[in-house]
Protein backbone atom coordinates (compact mmCIF):
# COMPACT_ATOMS: atom_id res chain seq x y z
CA UNK A 1 0.00 0.00 0.00
CA UNK A 2 2.79 2.44 0.88
CA UNK A 3 4.43 1.91 -2.51
CA UNK A 4 1.15 2.67 -4.27
CA UNK A 5 0.63 5.83 -2.24
CA UNK A 6 4.15 7.04 -3.02
CA UNK A 7 3.63 6.31 -6.73
CA UNK A 8 0.38 8.29 -6.73
CA UNK A 9 2.02 11.22 -4.96
CA UNK A 10 4.87 11.23 -7.48
CA UNK A 11 2.56 11.21 -10.52
CA UNK A 12 2.55 7.52 -11.37
CA UNK A 13 -0.06 4.91 -12.22
CA UNK A 14 -1.18 2.07 -9.97
CA UNK A 15 -3.14 -1.16 -10.30
CA UNK A 16 -5.61 -1.67 -7.45
CA UNK A 17 -8.84 -3.38 -6.41
CA UNK A 18 -11.72 -0.92 -6.31
CA UNK A 19 -15.30 -1.07 -5.11
CA UNK A 20 -16.35 -2.48 -8.49
CA UNK A 21 -13.46 -3.97 -10.52
CA UNK A 22 -9.67 -4.18 -10.68
CA UNK A 23 -8.70 -0.69 -11.63
CA UNK A 24 -5.94 1.44 -13.02
CA UNK A 25 -5.59 4.78 -11.36
CA UNK A 26 -3.64 7.94 -10.84
CA UNK A 27 -4.19 11.22 -9.05
CA UNK A 28 -7.10 12.94 -10.84
CA UNK A 29 -5.62 16.45 -10.91
CA UNK A 30 -2.29 15.39 -12.45
CA UNK A 31 -2.58 15.98 -16.20
CA UNK A 32 0.64 14.15 -17.10
CA UNK A 33 -0.32 11.05 -15.09
CA UNK A 34 -3.81 11.03 -16.64
CA UNK A 35 -2.35 11.24 -20.15
CA UNK A 36 0.03 8.38 -19.35
CA UNK A 37 -2.92 6.33 -18.13
CA UNK A 38 -4.74 6.86 -21.45
CA UNK A 39 -1.59 5.86 -23.29
CA UNK A 40 -1.24 2.66 -21.23
CA UNK A 41 -4.89 1.72 -21.86
CA UNK A 42 -4.59 2.69 -25.53
CA UNK A 43 -7.70 4.75 -24.96
CA UNK A 44 -9.14 7.46 -27.19
CA UNK A 45 -8.48 10.85 -25.60
CA UNK A 46 -12.12 11.84 -26.22
CA UNK A 47 -13.33 9.28 -23.65
CA UNK A 48 -13.71 10.37 -20.05
CA UNK A 49 -12.82 8.58 -16.83
CA UNK A 50 -14.50 8.02 -13.51
CA UNK A 51 -12.96 9.53 -10.42
CA UNK A 52 -13.34 8.22 -6.89
CA UNK A 53 -13.72 10.55 -3.92
CA UNK A 54 -13.90 9.78 -0.22
CA UNK A 55 -16.68 12.21 0.70
CA UNK A 56 -19.10 14.88 -0.44
CA UNK A 57 -16.63 17.42 0.93
CA UNK A 58 -14.00 16.24 -1.56
CA UNK A 59 -16.52 16.20 -4.41
CA UNK A 60 -17.51 19.79 -3.65
CA UNK A 61 -13.90 20.96 -4.17
CA UNK A 62 -14.09 19.86 -7.80
CA UNK A 63 -17.80 20.27 -8.49
CA UNK A 64 -18.69 23.56 -6.83
CA UNK A 65 -22.34 23.51 -7.93
CA UNK A 66 -23.07 19.88 -7.04
CA UNK A 67 -26.85 19.62 -7.39
CA UNK A 68 -28.68 18.84 -4.11
CA UNK A 69 -30.40 15.79 -5.63
CA UNK A 70 -26.98 14.09 -5.88
CA UNK A 71 -26.67 13.87 -2.10
CA UNK A 72 -29.95 11.95 -1.84
CA UNK A 73 -29.10 9.67 -4.76
CA UNK A 74 -25.74 8.69 -3.24
CA UNK A 75 -27.27 8.18 0.21
CA UNK A 76 -30.04 5.95 -1.19
CA UNK A 77 -27.89 3.88 -3.56
CA UNK A 78 -27.70 0.19 -2.70
CA UNK A 79 -24.64 -0.47 -4.86
CA UNK A 80 -21.82 1.77 -6.12
CA UNK A 81 -23.25 4.78 -7.95
CA UNK A 82 -21.39 6.84 -10.53
CA UNK A 83 -22.81 10.27 -11.27
CA UNK A 84 -21.91 11.95 -14.53
CA UNK A 85 -21.90 15.64 -13.79
CA UNK A 86 -21.69 18.41 -16.41
CA UNK A 87 -19.33 20.91 -14.75
CA UNK A 88 -16.04 20.48 -12.92
CA UNK A 89 -13.11 22.55 -11.75
CA UNK A 90 -9.52 21.62 -10.97
CA UNK A 91 -9.42 18.14 -12.49
CA UNK A 92 -7.03 17.10 -15.27
CA UNK A 93 -8.57 18.00 -18.63
CA UNK A 94 -7.70 14.61 -20.12
CA UNK A 95 -10.11 12.77 -17.81
CA UNK A 96 -13.09 14.91 -18.81
CA UNK A 97 -15.51 14.07 -21.62
CA UNK A 98 -15.59 16.32 -24.66
CA UNK A 99 -18.53 18.21 -23.12
CA UNK A 100 -16.54 18.85 -19.90
CA UNK A 101 -18.45 16.31 -17.81
CA UNK A 102 -16.92 13.76 -15.48
CA UNK A 103 -18.09 10.58 -13.79
CA UNK A 104 -17.64 10.70 -10.02
CA UNK A 105 -18.29 8.13 -7.34
CA UNK A 106 -18.02 8.38 -3.58
CA UNK A 107 -16.43 5.09 -2.62
CA UNK A 108 -16.90 3.10 0.55
CA UNK A 109 -14.21 0.58 -0.36
CA UNK A 110 -11.51 0.46 2.38
CA UNK A 111 -8.61 0.09 -0.07
CA UNK A 112 -9.77 3.02 -2.18
CA UNK A 113 -10.41 5.14 0.90
CA UNK A 114 -6.85 4.54 2.15
CA UNK A 115 -5.41 5.61 -1.19
CA UNK A 116 -7.62 8.69 -1.58
CA UNK A 117 -7.12 9.87 1.98
CA UNK A 118 -3.35 9.43 1.72
CA UNK A 119 -3.10 11.63 -1.40
CA UNK A 120 -5.99 13.91 -0.33
CA UNK A 121 -7.26 14.13 -3.90
CA UNK A 122 -9.62 12.11 -6.09
CA UNK A 123 -8.34 8.92 -7.68
CA UNK A 124 -8.94 8.03 -11.32
CA UNK A 125 -10.69 4.68 -11.67
CA UNK A 126 -10.80 2.77 -14.92
CA UNK A 127 -10.92 -0.96 -15.54
CA UNK A 128 -7.53 -2.69 -15.73
CA UNK A 129 -7.67 -3.68 -19.37
CA UNK A 130 -6.61 -2.37 -22.73
CA UNK A 131 -9.29 -0.64 -24.75
CA UNK A 132 -11.52 -3.14 -26.58
CA UNK A 133 -10.34 -6.03 -24.42
CA UNK A 134 -12.53 -7.86 -21.95
CA UNK A 135 -12.57 -6.46 -18.45
CA UNK A 136 -10.67 -8.84 -16.16
CA UNK A 137 -12.74 -10.08 -13.23
CA UNK A 138 -9.72 -11.30 -11.28
CA UNK A 139 -6.13 -10.13 -10.84
CA UNK A 140 -4.66 -13.16 -12.64
CA UNK A 141 -6.69 -12.22 -15.74
CA UNK A 142 -5.08 -8.79 -16.10
CA UNK A 143 -2.77 -8.61 -19.11
CA UNK A 144 0.97 -8.55 -18.59
CA UNK A 145 1.14 -5.32 -20.59
CA UNK A 146 -1.07 -3.62 -18.00
CA UNK A 147 0.81 -5.16 -15.05
CA UNK A 148 4.17 -4.06 -16.47
CA UNK A 149 2.86 -0.61 -17.39
CA UNK A 150 2.11 0.49 -13.82
CA UNK A 151 4.59 1.66 -11.22
CA UNK A 152 2.89 -0.12 -8.28
CA UNK A 153 0.25 -2.75 -7.53
CA UNK A 154 -1.87 -2.94 -4.40
CA UNK A 155 -1.58 -6.60 -3.41
CA UNK A 156 -4.95 -7.01 -1.74
CA UNK A 157 -7.88 -9.22 -2.79
CA UNK A 158 -5.78 -10.88 -5.50
CA UNK A 159 -8.01 -13.95 -5.74
CA UNK A 160 -11.35 -12.19 -5.36
CA UNK A 161 -13.65 -12.32 -8.38
CA UNK A 162 -14.84 -8.80 -9.05
CA UNK A 163 -17.85 -8.12 -11.20
CA UNK A 164 -19.88 -5.30 -9.72
CA UNK A 165 -20.09 -2.50 -12.26
CA UNK A 166 -21.51 0.66 -10.81
CA UNK A 167 -24.87 2.12 -11.60
CA UNK A 168 -24.38 5.18 -13.80
CA UNK A 169 -26.66 8.19 -13.91
CA UNK A 170 -26.28 11.59 -15.51
CA UNK A 171 -27.40 14.69 -13.66
CA UNK A 172 -27.91 17.95 -15.50
CA UNK A 173 -27.53 21.35 -13.88
CA UNK A 174 -31.32 21.63 -13.60
CA UNK A 175 -31.40 18.40 -11.56
CA UNK A 176 -32.87 16.18 -14.26
CA UNK A 177 -31.71 12.58 -13.99
CA UNK A 178 -31.00 10.13 -16.80
CA UNK A 179 -30.18 6.50 -16.01
CA UNK A 180 -27.27 5.29 -18.16
CA UNK A 181 -26.73 1.88 -16.50
CA UNK A 182 -28.99 0.47 -13.79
Amino acid sequence: MEDAINVLKSGGIILYPSDTVWGLGCEATNETACQQLSKLKERDSAKSYIILADSFQMVEKYIPDFHPICYDLVDLAVKPLTIIYPQTSGLANSILAEDGSVGIRITKDPTCLKLIRAIRKPLVSTSANLTDEEMPRQYNRISEKIKKGVQATVHERLTEIMDTPSQIIRIDLDGSVKVIRA
